[in-house]
């Protein structure tokens, strides 16, 4: 089954809109949170995850190694990122898996205690593509039963791992809730996809500035390698912001940023974005809102 794809975009015919305090650029800390919703074999899975500091699976036999890994994403990662970022007054997203959370309930009671906002990352860790129907279906219900329990709120975003399915949005559309989706990597901004006869909003979300370069391609070794890059895309959207609107989203991982090695570099760009005039850091939610409000979906429904 094939989807209509759009090239076109704004094409650079942007709507009229300023952030809150009139700032230009919008950006979003998107700290994910899948310690526990990991493929295992412990945990009754068809297989262990294989990708993490050295990507080698472990065939049939649980991987403690692999699971111990993903551990300090909880044990450690959570605590030292969330501490930084409230010291810098950041508003936050957790994309959060709901299995993780089952496994670290206090995540989502941190989470509902500190304002953060938890957008919903798929029951488990794992790719929709290819998902039956059904089976999809009743994930994303059991995904957000479990979240709405945890936390106290119904999740208003989704982020598939990796790729969605050629269905997860219409699915998402019929279950209702949704403000907005981050299945999506092709703009610097929101828009509205017309899907089911409503018109959709969507949230790009982004692989370059996000510290999954440490495991996946290793462009990035020192915790200056990712702050160099994010600061980079900041100062590009800053400069591009002074006419139009810009959005950039900063993907984060306990596991990962996390290590006290690294971690330097998520401090080097939050004093960089916090000495800088015309950014508006906040969650995806008040972003999605206030595109909901101010930018018509006619305008920029495709």
């Amino acid at each position: 089954m094939s989807m209509p794809r759009d090239f076109s975009g704004y094409r650079w015919n942007y709507p009229a809109l300023r952030w809150p305090g009139n700032a230009g650029l919008a950006v979003s800390f998107v700290l994910n949170i899948e310690e526990g919703a990991e493929l295992a074999l412990s945990a009754g899975d068809e297989r262990n995850e294989s990708r993490h500091e050295v990507n080698h699976e472990v065939v049939g036999a649980p991987d403690l190694c692999m699971e111990s890994q993903f551990e300090y994403g909880a044990r450690v990662g959570y605590w030292r990122i969330t501490r930084m970022l409230m010291q810098a007054g950041v508003p936050l997203t957790l994309n959060a898996c709901a299995r993780a959370l089952e496994a670290t309930p206090w995540v989502a009671h941190d989470a509902a205690a500190q304002g953060f906002e938890i957008c919903c990352h798929g029951w488990r860790w794992e790719s929709h593509a290819g998902l039956p129907e059904a089976e999809e279906r009743a994930r994303i219900a059991r995904a957000v039963a479990s979240i709405s329990r945890l936390y106290g709120r119904a999740p208003v975003g989704w982020h598939t791992k990796s790729s969605a399915s050629v269905n997860t949005r219409r699915l998402l559309l019929e279950h209702g809730g949704f403000l907005y989706d981050s299945d999506a990597y092709n703009d610097d901004l929101p828009y509205y996809v017309r899907l089911a006869g409503k018109q959709h909003l969507v949230l790009p979300y982004a692989f370059d500035t996000n510290d999954m370069r440490f495991f996946d391609s290793f462009a990035y070794v020192r915790g200056s390698d990712f702050a160099d890059y994010a600061i980079d895309a900041v100062e590009c959207l800053l400069a591009e912001s002074g006419d139009q609107p810009r959005m950039l989203s900063i993907g984060l991982h306990t596991r990962i940023i996390g290590r006290p090695g690294r971690i330097n570099g998520l401090a080097t760009l939050l004093a960089h974005i916090r000495q800088r005039q015309g950014a508006w850091c906040a969650t995806r939610e008040q972003i999605a809102r206030h595109w909901l409000a101010h930018v018509p979906p006619s305008e920029t429904a495709r």
